[in-house]
């Protein structure tokens, strides 16, 4: 027992110390996790032999993920992306395959091996990519969604590379018996059994000669859709009720102890039947999409996802052979990159032949480049099943652990090669051939409805956007539109910021709204400049710039939520309204007031006359309050 708590407070202690330090440098906390495994493993030899069976524990981190993003797909979602799932991820997979196949057999392994090095390379980290996908907001662009269709075609692929790895056993002839089942060599189920006994057989090696083994084919597929087919049947109608059940007992822990028996039981039964548990889950997951209950799922599994899956890094970096790469390390290193510079080519032309560009086609390449978790899984079941040597292995997990802790790096050079893009201006802007007296410099969902009720109230506006793809929109629906960086002093003159009379700033970037505000204010003194902020701190850099009017994102829809709450506790729609009136007028010159005052050299909490001036604003708020309630009581009276 005492060393298992000590190990516990070795693996926490180095996730609580290396991941902040990691994002406090930019870095993310995948890499912090990495660098955390690396050094209470290879470097200061803190943690041992248990990591490999830590590893398959932890693994349930990117099964936990998995599922909760089949909470967030519909069916119907899933459709859609069809197209991307064959064609982006058959194409990257199969391609990635012969590609690094054909190293490998130029290296002089023979073409069993070899293909089997390909198939394990093909395959991309899920856990690192949908993590630092999900950590940059990136999950929602073109490029996020055609990274997530091919991770999740992998994890599908995983399936028939398992069934199909045993045929290149390099021993003795897989033969098929006289019922159509396969007959694995008896030296290679002896190996995959001690591969079991001594940690290094993985889930699926155990799961492949369970209930399937001995099944004629015929047998295998029945099996294999029976198990998902209860996965859905349970899902649709056994859930609910199951739910109101636990609901009944009125115990939060209960919620939880059920999530977590959904993912283990789902779990379980894939590796029965010798599919991925990953896979199972995220197709539970997205059969409760529609569920009333997703937000409970969501909820308590989240923290157990975030401590999996850093687990799970950290057991990737602990597991690095030193002592096997320091014996060699210009080829070792030299392969990995190699990895990735194949498969980044080759993810590259793919995402131009499905008309990925600019950011998104980079995002695609750099994203995938790497080899993922479940080649781990690949390499100790080819070992089992005597498709792979011991030696070759050995390196082959080197070179996946070593593309793995290059990967955080390669999202800092996308931010790079992104940052440039945007700095370039790589795009071609539109002749602009219109003026009008208002000038929206942006068109997201804050700047449509600022468009759609000017031009209803019958002024002319001139809309400039940076995004292609938002301008086409635009158009679709009969808005004209100009492609243009705003902040550029010539797209702003053939806008005619000359003769405007308002300009309306909704850009998502802050940094550029602010260099939008302040070249405008000193080229129009007397132009009234609207602008979006994102928050407080937002509104008194705008103010400081030149702004006229801020308005916060989430302000006026918190303040008609908080209506809509003053309403339920019984007071008046008038008295409501009035309340919001009252907090609207005193948070907008409060916030003028405190911009004076702020400085962005220093926190807000350590800047005295900022704090002393905000508390003497918040007891006049409070005694404006009570002083129409007295008023009110008065008039009742």
């Amino acid at each position: 027992m005492e060393g298992f708590l000590f190990q516990a407070s070795i693996y926490l202690a180095a996730a609580v110390i290396a991941v902040p330090i990691a994002a406090r440098l930019g870095l993310g906390s995948v890499l912090g996790y990495l660098a955390a495994g690396i050094l209470i493993g290879p470097v200061f030899h803190l943690v041992g032999s248990e990591t490999k069976d830590l590893q398959h524990f932890a693994e349930f981190g990117v099964v936990m993920m998995l599922f909760l993003i089949g909470l967030e797909l519909e069916p119907r979602a899933l459709w859609d992306m069809r197209h991307r799932l064959l064609g982006l991820g058959g194409l990257q997979v199969v391609l990635s395959t012969a590609a690094l196949m054909a190293i490998a057999m130029a290296y002089g392994q023979p073409w069993g091996v070899s293909l089997a090095i390909g198939l394990t390379l093909s395959l991309s980290s899920t856990a690192i990519v949908l993590q630092t996908l999900s950590e940059k907001g990136l999950m929602q662009t073109s490029g996020g969604r055609s990274v997530f269709s091919v991770l999740l075609t992998q994890d599908i692929a995983v399936i028939p590379i398992l069934a199909f790895l045993p045929l290149l056993a390099v021993t003795r002839p897989t033969g098929m018996l006289p019922d159509g089942s396969i007959s694995l060599d008896p030296d290679q189920v002896e190996a995959a059994h001690k591969a079991e006994e001594t940690g290094h057989g993985s889930e699926a090696a155990h799961a492949a000669l369970n209930l399937v083994e001995g099944l004629p084919a015929w047998g295998v597929t029945l099996v294999t859709i029976g198990a998902i087919a209860s996965i859905i049947i349970v899902g649709v109608f056994f859930t609910r009720p199951v739910f109101r059940f636990i609901h009944s007992a009125h115990l939060r822990e209960m919620y939880t102890a059920l999530a977590l028996l959904i993912v283990v039981s789902i779990s379980f039964l894939m590796m029965m039947v010798g599919l991925s548990p990953a896979l199972g889950a995220f197709l539970a997951g997205v059969v409760l999409a529609s569920s009333e209950f997703r937000h409970e799922l969501e909820t308590d599994l989240e923290p157990f996802k975030g401590l999996l899956l850093g687990l799970f890094f950290i057991t990737v970096g602990a597991g690095i052979n030193f002592e096997l790469l320091f014996g060699d390390p210009l080829v070792i290193l030299g392969m990995a990159l190699l990895v990735i510079i194949v498969k980044g080519v080759i993810l590259f032309g793919i995402g131009r032949v499905f008309k990925l560009r600019g950011r998104d086609q980079w995002l695609f390449a750099l994203g995938l480049a790497q080899a993922g978790e479940f080649g781990f899984v690949l390499v100790s079941f080819s070992v089992a099943t005597g498709v792979m040597p011991n030696g070759v292995a050995e390196t082959l997990l080197l070179v996946i652990a070593l593309s793995m802790l290059i990967t955080p790096l390669l999202f800092i050079l996308y931010d790079v090669i992104s940052k440039r893009m945007e700095e370039g201006g790589t795009i071609t802007p539109d002749e602009i051939d219109e003026e009008g007296p208002v000038i929206i410099a942006g068109i997201g969902r804050f700047g449509q409805i600022v468009n759609r009720l000017v031009q209803a109230s019958g002024f002319q506006t001139v809309v400039l956007d940076h995004n292609p793809d938002t301008i086409a929109v635009m158009r679709r629906f009969g808005f004209k539109a100009f492609l243009g960086d705003p902040t550029r002093p010539d797209i702003l003159r053939k806008a005619g910021i000359k003769d405007a009379k308002v300009l309306v700033v909704t850009l998502d970037d802050q940094k550029a709204a602010l260099q939008l505000i302040a070249y405008a204010r000193k080229l129009r003194p007397d132009i009234h400049i609207v602008a979006r902020a994102h928050d407080r701190t937002d509104v008194y850099r705008q103010y400081q710039a030149g702004a006229n009017d801020i308005v916060r994102e989430m302000f006026d829809s918190s303040l008609r939520a908080g209506r809509y709450v003053l309403e339920k506790m019984g007071l008046s729609e008038y008295e409501a309204a009035e309340a919001q009136r009252m907090f609207y007028a005193h948070d907008r010159a409060s916030v003028r007031e405190l911009a004076d005052l702020w400085r962005p050299d220093v926190a807000p909490g350590d800047n005295k006359a900022y704090v002393e001036r905000a508390k003497e604003l918040q007891k006049d708020l409070e005694t404006a309050f009570l002083n129409r309630i007295e008023e009110e009581e008065r008039k009742q009276a």
